[in-house]
């Protein structure tokens, strides 16, 4: 049987307690983001590609370097620690609420003609863009105001989400008429595809950290923020909402991820639906 200090021993950084301790309340400190005991493996994963690309031999070293706020190593130990797990239309009955409910809504009772999503958390982009398709696949939005927010901490994924290039493999589980109405190929790179123009011109992506000010004024009329919240901790999660709420519409919905819940958190939805609320004060 291996024990820990010999699985220790065999590793080619030796991450100790206090260094886990330090780089936990560093990430909490910049982020918000709570790394319990169980994310030690995914931080020493993540975190050692760092120590090798800066030529260090220990992770005391590396926690110097991010306990200083203006080093420009923060923004990197803050892309690392960030999860980004995402895909096109996941968790599709969010899209199926929002094609058949919302946006018959929008349509009957939107007099101005106006608009606002935000994805909070679009990590490389599929969740704004399976908005966009939504939004246009079942609106005629021509004569239409429409602008989605897309926010993320890290500034690498959303490099690739303005991009719009994605692995063909990413699409493979669209139905053909969508890959076709929405996406661009090139037989050079049959590797590759890309949205179409008219998806991305819908959408502004913009890094954001959640817990400092939110430059927006909102008001939106729906916001997703998925398997972000998990993150956090209790108190966190209830500012969280509170601002979302305050950002709200009247009536305006919020979709959560599929492990999170806002019972006991939040007072200021209602559920109408799976991890789908409604804003309700």
């Amino acid at each position: 049987m291996t024990t820990e200090a010999g699985l220790s021993s065999q590793r080619e950084f030796i991450l100790s307690d206090s260094d886990f301790h330090k780089i936990s309340e560093t990430a909490y400190k910049y982020t918000g983001i709570v790394l319990g005991d169980h994310k030690r493996d995914m931080v020493y994963g993540r975190l050692s590609r760092r120590l090798r690309e800066l030529g260090l031999s220990r992770f005391s070293d590396y926690c110097a370097l991010i306990t200083d706020p203006a080093h420009e190593e923060v923004s990197k130990f803050i892309n690392a620690i960030t999860t980004n797990l995402t895909s096109f239309f996941r968790e599709n009955h969010h899209f199926d609420f929002l094609g058949a409910k919302v946006c018959a809504e929008l349509a009957e009772h939107k007099r101005d003609r106006r608009i606002r999503a935000w994805s909070a958390g679009s990590s490389t982009g599929e969740e704004p863009y399976s908005i966009a398709m939504t939004l246009m696949g079942n609106m005629d939005l021509r004569q239409w105001d429409c602008k989605i927010l897309a926010t993320d901490l890290d500034s690498k994924v959303l490099d690739k989400a303005q991009q719009g290039v994605y692995e063909s493999e990413r699409v493979e589980q669209l139905a053909p008429d969508l890959k076709k109405r929405w996406f661009l190929t090139d037989r050079n790179h049959p590797d590759i595809v890309r949205v179409k123009p008219a998806l991305q011109e819908l959408i502004r992506f913009k890094r954001l950290n959640l817990l400092e000010t939110w430059p927006m004024k909102g008001p939106f009329d729906f916001i997703f923020c998925r398997n972000v919240m998990i993150y956090f901790n209790l108190e966190t999660q209830r500012k969280l909402l509170d601002g979302f709420a305050d950002m709200l519409a009247p009536n305006g919905y919020l979709f959560i991820g599929h492990s999170e819940s806002l019972h006991r958190v939040s007072d200021r939805f209602s559920p109408i639906g799976k991890t789908i609320y409604q804003k309700c004060r």
